[in-house]
């Protein structure tokens, strides 16, 4: 199990990683709600690996049977495996190449209130958010855990979706639908 959870979890973090790196300097310039759109596309993208990596566990490794559990611990584990390299992918981008990435985001957050019409007092409250915002966010671990968890709630649902699908059990082929 675990040459193939590193496998696929390294191929779905590779997926992840080299996206960030293309996308993320070029955010502003795409915009920050593309930006998203297309970091959580990219997502579900590299978790399919999880299906294809949970399929190869129940086809090559556990003899073309798997329970949910044991369907859900390879998914999980390929989800934890990919998320790692994401967060490691980020910290090399935020702290090396974008440490002003945080006030940047702050900015658009502000701006997005103000461009929605929203009262001085909203703008104010957005600004002091944003404040308190990058105060945590440039705590290492505060970073490094709302990293991770961006791809956690992807990879989680992706992986609940494959143990059910991989583990339901099948009707024998004789059997004709009635």
């Amino acid at each position: 199990m675990k040459r193939i959870v590193l496998t696929f979890g390294l191929i779905a973090g590779a997926i992840l990683s080299v996206m960030m790196m293309i996308t993320v300097p070029l955010q502003e310039q795409i915009g920050w709600d593309n930006g998203a759109v297309i970091g959580y596309t990219t997502m579900v993208v590299a978790f399919l690996m999880i299906f294809v990596g949970t399929k190869s566990y129940r086809d090559n490794v556990a003899g073309g049977k798997v329970g949910f559990g044991r369907a859900f611990a390879v998914g999980i584990l390929i989800t934890a495996v990919a998320s790692a390299c994401y967060v490691a992918t980020w910290e090399v981008i935020y702290y090396k190449f974008l440490p002003d990435f945080a006030d940047k985001y702050s900015k658009a957050a502000v701006e997005k209130v103000r461009a929605a019409g929203g009262t001085q007092a909203q703008v104010d409250s957005a600004k002091q958010k944003m404040a308190d915002f990058k105060v945590m966010y440039d705590k290492p671990w505060n970073n490094v855990a709302l990293t991770f968890l961006e791809p956690l709630p992807v990879g989680l649902l992706v992986t609940l979706v494959t143990a059910g699908v991989l583990s339901r059990k099948r009707k024998p082929e004789g059997l004709a639908a009635s």
